[in-house]
């Protein structure tokens, strides 16, 4: 998280305004302009944290705060100490704390060791944009409250930031979803997260996720969820990469493509190569095709790169899917309400029923992909290579970036396709 003061702005900006809300040091309107009130209210929670009421975010206070980031804290365990008192103390149950802490026997809590406590509101925000700071605080933040998921990082993007993954499930059947090959389609990466907040959830209260008993789905199903592959794309585009050497680069690089309207048209890495045109799936013909309509350089959308697999996000999802060997995948994007299943005249068993689902389900038109978009791309390789069912979920309407406001109707819409890809 970068130092935040008087006159920043941003989603980090936003979630800080979060945090201190979520703390108990609002109200506060989450617009992401650091005001009066939110220099106020941030004193008031340093002065109460012991730190120096500055007004200013920095990395003390943003430590101090990670426990409203994240939805978790750590307690230190003190004599006398319970899951009931501390569920009662912190507002979120007894059942949560048991359920964050399996190895810690409830009778004998050793006094000293640290415990997990889950905060009482939902780790995953679905009413501010979004950065990439905040898909970690998710992701950790998930892994936490419950340990039965699997949080890791797979890779580095360009800046360095790390590309994540969460793990859920036990079963034989793999299904690996990614969000964020296109920076300004991050609405994508909350979907994902709040989808695996609701399955977690659902088993650990015995539910159902959009009608699928959730103990069933874990049981019989591991998916692997990939909630953005472009982190620093999305940071540029929500406005969190707003200077520097890496922001200047692709300002000059957008300079060259005024159709792309800056940030708010970039699609593509901070080298300016598109990572849904980087798989080695009829590459040469995309680079064909892109080459004809004058992409020849990076760009902020549409650009190959020199050759498929050189931008290190999409190398890193390219050797985690070998890994994972998923049975099926979703890529999830922005925008047209339209699921993709085929790749030219691949037709992998059962794709286009399970496509017949989705769509029924969600109200989205199955479709095939046009054939200028349709080489490259990451489910186009997961089809030729593994002969397997591979979706292109392209989420809501509307010009991307698509408005946080659109997030509740479109996870109505699309629970039944992220519940429905863990079936058989």
């Amino acid at each position: 998280m970068r130092i935040l003061r008087y006159g920043s702005r941003g989603p980090a900006v936003q979630l800080l305004q979060l945090a201190l809300d979520r703390a108990g040091f609002g109200p506060l309107t989450t617009d992401g302009a650091f005001g009066p009130a939110t220099e106020a209210a941030l004193r008031r929670f340093q002065a109460a944290s012991g730190l120096a009421p500055d007004g200013v975010a920095g990395s003390r206070s943003h430590a101090a705060l990670r426990p409203w980031y994240t939805g978790y804290l750590l307690h230190s365990l003190r004599p006398g100490d319970s899951f009931w008192s501390l569920g009662q103390a912190y507002g979120c149950g007894e059942a949560a704390v048991a359920l964050a802490n399996p190895g810690l026997p409830p009778e004998r809590l050793p006094v000293g060791a640290e415990l997990v406590v889950p905060l009482p509101f939902p780790v995953v925000p679905t009413a501010i944009d979004w950065c990439a700071a905040l898909v970690g605080f998710c992701v950790q933040g998930l892994a936490a409250r419950y340990p039965f998921l699997r949080s890791g990082q797979f890779g580095r993007s360009v800046l360095g930031r790390p590309l994540w993954k969460l793990t859920l499930g036990q079963g034989r059947r793999r299904a690996l979803y990614n969000a964020v090959h296109h920076a300004n389609e991050w609405i994508a990466a909350p979907l994902l997260l709040c989808f695996a907040e609701e399955l977690a959830a659902a088993y650990a209260a015995g539910g159902t996720v959009a009608g699928l008993d959730a103990a069933a789905l874990l049981a019989e199903s591991t998916l692997c969820l990939v909630p953005a592959v472009n982190p620093d794309g999305m940071d540029l585009v929500t406005g969190e990469l707003q200077s520097g050497e890496s922001y200047e680069r692709a300002r000059r690089i957008a300079a060259a493509w005024p159709r792309f309207p800056f940030p708010g048209g970039w699609k593509a890495n901070l080298r300016g190569v598109d990572l849904n045109l980087q798989y080695p799936a009829g590459w040469e013909r995309a680079r064909e095709i892109k080459f004809a309509q004058g992409i020849v350089s990076p760009a902020p959308a549409d650009y190959v790169g020199a050759a498929p697999l050189t931008a290190p996000e999409a190398r890193a999802l390219h050797d985690l899917t070998l890994r994972f060997d998923p049975a099926l995948v979703q890529a999830w994007h922005s925008q047209g309400e339209v699921i993709y299943w085929r790749f030219l005249d691949y037709d992998p068993p059962g794709a286009r029923a399970l496509g017949e689902r989705f769509a029924a389900v969600s109200g989205y038109t199955l479709a095939e992909t046009p054939y200028a978009s349709g080489f490259a791309g990451y489910k186009d390789w997961f089809i030729q290579d593994f002969g397997r069912p591979g979706y292109t979920v392209e989420v809501g309407r509307g010009t991307n970036p698509l408005p946080i406001a659109d997030f509740d109707g479109i996870y109505r819409r699309v629970r039944g396709i992220l519940a429905g890809g863990m079936t058989p």
